[in-house]
């Protein structure tokens, strides 16, 4: 723990940071949270949803519609909630498959993106607040040397050298922060692809379905 307590260890450079670590600390804590978050309901669609439907296709198939609304009942991934109200609206034609999919692919897609704003807005502002309390300790040490009246180097110095404390800290939140969110959005774009084609299927496969009845 020599390195947490020291001099010039994570303590004591917070401390000499001023109050904009304060407020690094925050967005910190906000984006782990949003980032654990993510990451636990990303192992909910790990479910390939184009395997699903084929799944979901043979279920009907041997068993019947409600069977395959059962199974969609059983799983928990944001595809079977869409696909299910596909199956119990397919008497129904094809307009109101695709009117029930979009309905609730509106609640799970809003589900997959949440957080996702705030992981981008702290990727975002953690720089500059970062830079702000740079700014900040840059006037402080410029005024101190200004009521000193005389220019030591090695105040000036360490005076920049702790000024910069924050702007470090902030890009160190920053790009582990956007990392994650450009993995978690191409997530997303990827299960939304194969969310949409395996929905397209079931629908096909429910109209021919129908015709047979």
């Amino acid at each position: 723990m020599n390195w947490l307590t020291r001099e010039g260890g994570m303590i004591d450079l917070f401390n000499r940071g001023g109050f904009t670590m304060w407020v690094l600390l925050i967005l910190s804590v906000i984006a782990i949270a949003f980032i654990v978050e993510r990451i636990l309901t990303f192992s909910k669609t790990r479910l390939n949803p184009k395997k699903f439907a084929s799944d979901l296709k043979t279920e009907i198939t041997e068993k019947g519609a409600e069977a395959g609304i059962v199974l969609c009942n059983e799983n928990p991934s944001p595809v079977a909630k869409i696909l299910a109200p596909a199956i119990e609206k397919y008497r129904h034609g094809k307009a109101a498959m695709e009117e029930a999919i979009a309905r609730a692919g509106t609640t799970e897609l809003a589900f997959l993106d949440r957080g996702m704003l705030v992981l981008a807005s702290i990727a975002t502002v953690a720089p500059l607040v970062g830079f702000l309390g740079t700014v900040i300790g840059m006037i402080k040490a410029f005024g101190t040397i200004q009521a000193a009246g005389e220019v030591n180097p090695a105040d000036v110095a360490g005076g920049i050298s702790e000024a910069l404390i924050t702007t470090a800290t902030g890009l160190l939140i920053a790009a582990p922060v956007a990392i994650f969110h450009a993995f978690f959005t191409s997530k997303i774009n990827s299960y939304q692809r194969d969310m949409e084609d395996g929905a397209n299927e079931l629908v096909e496969f429910l109209l021919v379905e129908k015709e047979k009845k």
